[in-house]
Order: C-alpha cells, then sequence, then structure tokens
C-alpha cells in the first residue's frame, strides 16, 4: 500500500454493500515473509506464514491495513498502553506494534487458538521479541483468564476477525467482557467484507458499542478493496 497516494474517492460505507462481493484469499504454501509498511519499520518484521494449523496463520489484507495504521497515528501513543490482540494468527498488528514502538512499558499479548500458539510463538522469537510480547490462548466466548484480567488492557486490535459466520457471536462476547472489564479501552478493529453477514455484526457491533469510523489517509486505496476500519468504544 503506498503512503504517497492521495487520490480522491467518495465516502464509502460498508453498509451500502449488499453481496459477497470478495473471496478468502488464495492459500499459499508456508514460508516466512518480510514487510516494512513502505518503510515504517527500520528493520522488517518476519512473519511465517503456516495454514496447518488453520487459515489465521496466513497474512490476510486486514492485519496489514491495521499494523500501517497503528505505526502511523498511534506509535507515541502506545507508549503506556496495555495492549491485546485477538484473533491474531501468526500476530503481524502485535508483532509490528511491538517491533515499532520498542518503547512500550508493559508486555504486549497476541492471543489464539491453541492450535495458533506455536506459529505465534515462533513469529516472537523470529523476531527477538520473547521478552516484550507473550503469546496466549483465548477463545472467544469463554471466561477470560485471570492472567488478561489481571493485566487490564486497554487497546484491543481485531483484525479480519469477522470471516467465520458461526464464531461471531463468540467474538461479540468476549469484546463486551474486555470492554466491561476496562470501560475506557479502544478496540482498533478491521475487517475485509466478504458476505452480508460481516454487516450484520457491525450492525451488532452498532448497538453495543460507540463504533466510529477511524481517520487513515489510505482509505481511499484500500476501502476499494472493502477493507474497513473502525474503533469500538464502550457505550456509556
Amino acid at each position: 500500500m503506498n503512503d504517497r497516494e492521495t487520490s480522491s474517492s467518495p465516502e464509502f460505507s460498508p453498509l451500502a454493500f449488499d453481496e459477497d462481493l470478495a473471496p478468502l484469499p488464495e492459500y499459499k504454501a508456508a514460508g516466512t515473509t518480510e514487510v516494512d509498511f513502505s518503510g515504517l519499520l527500520g528493520e522488517p518484521l518476519k512473519l511465517h506464514e503456516d495454514l496447518k494449523s488453520g487459515c489465521g496463520g496466513q497474512l490476510w489484507p486486514a492485519g496489514m491495513v491495521l499494523a500501517k495504521h497503528m505505526l502511523r497515528y498511534h506509535g507515541e501513543k502506545m507508549k503506556t498502553a496495555r495492549i491485546l490482540e485477538l484473533g491474531a494468527g501468526g500476530g503481524v498488528v502485535g508483532l509490528t506494534v511491538a517491533k515499532g514502538c520498542p518503547s512500550i512499558q508493559h508486555p504486549l499479548y497476541i492471543t489464539d487458538m491453541v492450535e495458533m500458539e506455536p506459529l505465534m510463538q515462533h513469529n516472537i522469537s523470529l523476531n527477538g521479541l520473547d521478552d516484550r510480547v507473550r503469546a496466549r490462548v483465548l477463545n472467544w466466548g469463554e471466561p477470560l483468564s485471570q492472567e488478561i484480567i489481571d493485566f487490564k488492557p486497554d487497546v484491543i486490535l481485531a483484525a479480519d476477525c469477522v470471516y467465520f459466520e458461526p464464531a461471531f457471536p463468540l467474538l461479540m462476547q468476549t469484546l463486551q467482557e474486555l470492554l466491561t472489564l476496562v470501560p475506557t479501552a479502544t478496540v482498533f478493529f478491521c475487517f475485509k467484507k466478504r458476505r452480508r453477514a460481516d454487516m450484520q455484526f457491525l450492525k451488532a457491533a452498532k448497538k453495543a458499542f460507540t463504533v466510529a469510523e477511524v481517520h487513515d489517509d489510505d482509505r481511499p486505496v484500500f476501502s476499494r478493496d472493502n477493507l474497513f476500519l473502525f474503533t469500538f468504544t464502550h457505550k456509556s
């Protein structure tokens, strides 16, 4: 994605789409990818991709958009944040933040199902972040662990978490628990619109949370690919 692209574009609304417009990404062979987000990372992030544990092992577009957004707009703000990534897969968003913001004062948690834990840990070590990032199992819909409760995350990262419709209620439950635990927390939520059901999740989120579309100079670019970026906050 080109940081310098500034072409004008009409206002986009994900709710304007009615049909399945975007297929799932093509699966590719296991391997290691390096990304520097148009030079925002001085040293590229190394991300091993491996689908043997599930589709979360692949790099998906919303993760790239959210990772770049956090680098460009929130780097300095992350110093004192308590950051938790949901549905991390290989961990691209959380690891990018940890690598790009070395002055973060607290450990950063990347979480997913137990099948993804070895890949998350592998990518932590691959980038020399073992002392700053923790990989943990967090199953949506299940009670938060005592470790997460004690951590009290106030920045929650979630990218491409709306691709499996039966999990939507479980994801919503976990988001509600996190925002109840820390009412001042902010969820950064990025997804690629693939089907009508994705919009039902967003409508449910608007009932449960205060939802705002996020400013990003690349929005005219990634919106063309049906990618959308929001914040969710506690509804008073």
